[in-house]
């Protein structure tokens, strides 16, 4: 996590509850191609360009800006657009979209389109927020369709044609405490205003982001622990790592 200080963006406290557990999985693939759909504000785009030919998609004004400003002196390319926008019969070793797939009202067909542009053997990797029973005004706000259950997420990616599925629940216990005051927090937003579902999934990129590099060095030092401890319980947690293989 030093990395932070060493010109990388800052990452907010569940991002970084999640990007332990991505680096172990992109560590393990160690993926040549990567195309992550949704790349938000590029915090861990800028993380996996360092490591691999980069391309991202990301439709949102504002986190378009801010991620090509972080992806591109990186080595990676940033498209102000969808998947749709990506170059036709363009394909990957790894597809990731992170903290996306709920935000889908049609998520079956999303991941038909993103298991298309994987190569044979190759993977993808995503997040999603995890357990139905834990959605909240925080999911309403954010613009979420829904939450995943393990074992239901494991089964629609094997009708999409994927293979090798697996799955790690992060954020225990620091995630139930960071779902609670956000939840308090945006119940007060939601009976303040309306919104359209794509107004409140661009917003969602955007919130309780780190504002300099030397509050997200901050944050980096003290969720180490909880980085480390949340290990101990891989079936607990608030949200889902899940990656899976296309065959070959």
């Amino acid at each position: 996590m030093s990395k932070t200080s060493a010109g990388l963006p800052p990452l907010a406290i569940r991002a970084w509850l999640r990007y332990v557990v991505v680096q172990r999985v992109f560590e393990r693939i160690a993926p040549r191609t990567v195309l992550e759909v949704g790349c938000g504000q590029g915090a861990i785009g800028a993380r996996l360009a360092q490591h691999s030919e980069y391309l991202a998609v990301e439709p949102d004004d504002s986190s378009y800006a801010v991620a090509a400003s972080r992806i591109e002196p990186s080595g990676g390319t940033v498209i102000h657009g969808v998947h749709a926008d990506v170059p036709a019969a363009s394909t990957f070793d790894v597809v990731c979209a992170f903290e996306v797939l709920e935000h889908l009202e049609h998520d079956d067909q999303a991941l038909e389109d993103w298991v298309a542009s994987i190569r044979p053997g190759g993977h993808l990797v995503m997040s999603v927020p995890a357990f139905q029973r834990r959605f909240g005004p925080m999911d309403t706000n954010a613009g979420h369709f829904r939450r995943y259950e393990p074992q239901e997420l494991r089964a629609q990616l094997e009708r999409a044609g994927l293979v090798d599925v697996e799955t790690t629940v992060y954020g225990w216990p620091l995630g139930y405490a960071l779902e609670a005051v956000r939840n308090r927090v945006d119940a007060h937003k939601l009976a303040r205003r309306e919104a359209s579902m794509e107004d409140l999934t661009f917003a969602s990129g955007r919130t309780f982001q780190p504002p300099n590099r030397l509050v997200g060095l901050a944050v980096a030092v003290l969720v180490r622990p909880f980085c480390l401890l949340q290990r101990l319980r891989p079936d607990r947690g608030i949200g889902l790592v899940v990656s899976a293989r296309k065959p070959a």
